[in-house]
Parts: structure tokens; sequence; C-alpha cells
């Protein structure tokens, strides 16, 4: 494992640099990310703790397989996933949750998560429980109509199954048609959270609209499907939702969930934005075609190059600040050797900014062509996710009291 160890080192300081440092304003909520976000001052601002390379070289040592996205120091803050590994080599057994606001097309942002979870759940044989929230997009500032919200969450549900999920291990349900299964366990979270403590971690104010004070609530409750204790893995705009849930679990009798926690992926017009819905042109959705995806990329992807061709030979690129190198590294090229061969090349000058950008589309719109094969091939398996696979009808018939 020493070859994990000295790559998770170097990718911390790359990862530093390219957060730049903590200089500038930043704002990290569960619903808006601005700024330049500095990843080591959220640990400290959320009290979660870092993944060293002990914790990497154990999870790699569970799963019996390393996931490159961990390695490389994408996946960096944790709470409690040591215990998780505690029990998980005790013999017990941990399930899995994660989620969709399902206001619209998915872009390679959102997914990247989702199949990460899925090589979670096939290294542990882990239950997922994937929760699609029209009711929270509904009363959020988006707020599309509830059948708007409907029509995207059968949409988003394709591409979350076509991430490779398990059909009889995986339950994806919209809460505005699950609602009355888990009605009675949402009220009794609910009344565990004062409004004190929601304004003060989630920011509601005066205008904010009742229903939406309630959904953190709606958002616990499958935190607690299980008697084992969750894995959440998510972003870390998302973890507020995961600090009410551990003060309250052990009250309502079950554990505290644990996460991990991975960093944004970032806009193609800079490291300094995380991927938006509501940027096209700086994010690139699912359903964009091979033509798109170039277009967008040498249009708008951000580059650490020099003005010059000539300038470029004799400085090199920086690809702490290039986009297309921080995709590559974060996901679209798995092969250590190439990456860091790729990241010689540029930065000595040999590779010119063109030239990186062809070798991330390509990598680029090889992933979604895979993707959506394997998305038109959900369309006949949607009901064994929702309704009649094994965990699914376990699910459909469990009223959660």
């Amino acid at each position: 494992m020493g070859r994990v160890t000295k790559l998770l080192v170097k990718s911390e300081v790359k990862m530093d640099n390219t957060s730049g440092g903590g200089q500038g304003d930043f704002t990290v909520t569960p619903w808006k990310v601005t700024g330049q976000v500095d990843y080591q001052k959220l640990i400290k601002k959320f009290g979660t703790q870092p993944i060293d390379t002990k914790l990497v070289e154990r999870l790699f040592r569970d799963a019996g397989e390393e996931n490159h996205a961990v390695r490389r120091g994408v996946y960096y803050s944790h709470r409690d996933l040591d215990i998780v590994l505690n029990e998980y080599e005790q013999g017990k057994k941990f399930f899995l949750y994660t989620g969709r606001g399902p206001s619209g097309p998915m872009h390679l942002g959102h997914i990247i998560q989702f199949y990460f979870t899925s090589w979670l759940q096939r290294r542990f044989n882990a239950n997922v429980y994937i929760q699609l929230t029209d009711d929270e997009v509904f009363l959020s500032e988006r707020s599309p109509s509830l059948e708007t919200a409907g029509k995207w969450s059968y949409e988003n549900a394709l591409d979350i199954i076509a991430a490779g999920f398990d059909p009889d291990r995986t339950f994806i349900f919209r809460d505005t048609e699950y609602m009355g299964n888990v009605y009675k366990l949402a009220l009794k979270v609910a009344k565990k959270i004062n409004f004190s403590t929601a304004k003060a971690i989630f920011g509601f104010k005066g205008d904010s609209n009742i229903g939406f004070i309630f959904y953190p609530a709606v958002q616990v409750v499958p935190s607690l499907f299980e008697r084992n204790r969750c894995l959440i893995p998510c972003a870390i705009d998302q973890d507020p939702f995961w600090r009410v849930q551990r003060d309250i679990a052990e009250s309502l009798g079950f554990p505290k969930a644990a996460a991990i926690h991975s960093k944004f992926l970032p806009a193609l017009t800079g490291i300094t934005a995380k991927m938006s819905a509501s940027a096209a042109e700086t994010a690139i959705y699912l359903g964009d075609d091979e033509k798109m995806v170039r277009t967008k990329i040498m249009k708008n992807a951000f580059s650490g190059g020099q003005a010059t061709v000539e300038e470029h030979r004799r400085l090199g690129g920086n690809t702490d600040v290039d986009v297309p190198f921080q995709w590559l590294y974060m996901f679209f090229e798995p092969s250590d050797k190439r990456v860091e061969q790729i990241r010689s090349d540029y930065s000595s000058g040999r590779m010119l900014s063109g030239e990186i950008k062809s070798i991330l589309i390509d990598r680029v719109n090889g992933f979604l062509k895979e993707h959506r094969e394997r998305r038109a091939k959900a369309e006949k398996d949607v009901d064994k996710f929702m309704k009649t696979g094994k965990l699914a009808s376990r699910m459909m018939s469990t009223i959660y009291e």
C-alpha cells in the first residue's frame, strides 16, 4: 500500500492548492455553494474528520479493491467511517443512503456520486436506499410544479439505475409517493428537532415556507430504515442534514449515521465554481451528444496553459487550475500512471492545452456512451428498483412507525 500512501499525500497538496488555500469568501449550504471552497476549513467548520492514509488502506482492504477517487483524496472527509469498518470487520452489516433532487436533467457532477455509491454496494454487498426528493424541490426556490418534479423523478431514476445498482438490494423511492409509509417516523424525527436548531444549521429565515422548514425531518428518515448503521456517501454540502440525524438518532433507538464526503466536480469555467445545472454552458449533461461535449469543453473549459504556444512550451501549464486535468484526476482517468504522465507532460509544456482537452473529450464521450447504453436497458428494470425487487417489495409493504 506504499503507492496509495504516496499518491494520497500528493493529491491532498494538489487539491488544497486547487481550492485556493482558503483565500476569499465562500458559502457552502445544502442548497447553495459559492466562492472558492477551502475544504480544510470545512472540516473544522463542520466538525468532521479527514480521511487519512490508514483509513484509506483499511477501506480498500475491507472492500477487496481500490477506488481511485478515494485514493486521490476526492473523498476526503468522514463521520465515523472508522466505526463502520470496525462493525463490518466484526460481521455487522451497514446500509447506504443517498438521493437526488429531481429538478431537471442530471449532469456529470450529479451522477459521479451514484457511481461511487454503486461501487460501495458491490464491494460490501450493502442495501441502498435512494430518495427522490420531489417535495424538497417543489418547496425550494427552484420550485417547479409537482408534476414536473414527478417527470424528472422518473428520468433521473433511469440515470441512477444506469450507475450499476443491484435491483434486489436497491430501493428508489419518490417522497410524495412513499410518504404514507414513513409519515409516522417523520413526525417522530420532526418532534426531536426544534426550530432554533433547524434555523442555526440550515439558515431558515422569516420568509422560509413552513413546508421547507419541515423538510429536513423527511431527509433524515431514510437513514433510519434499518437498525444497522447507515453510511451516507455525499458531497460535503449535504453534511448539515447528518449533523441533525446524529443529534437525535440514538434517542429514537437507531445508530448515528456515518458519512463519507466528496469534494465538488468544478464547473467547466473554473475550479472556483461547483458545476451547476442552472448554468448550462458550464455543465455537461448526461444527455449531451458527442458534438455538444466537444464544443463545451473546447469553448468553456478553463485552461492552466500559457497565452501562446511558445510560452507554454517554455513555462508549461498549471494543473492545479486546469479544469480538464482536474476532471481527469478526479474521475475520468482511473490509471494513476496515465494521469501522472499527463500531469508531467502538461506541466513541462510537452502537452498543449488543446491536447489535454482532447483527452478529456474522449474520456467523457466514452463514459457517456456507455452510460446511455445502460440507461436504455434500465427502462425495463424501473419497477424492480421501485416496486417489485426484493428490497423494494419489502419496503413497499412496510409502514415505519
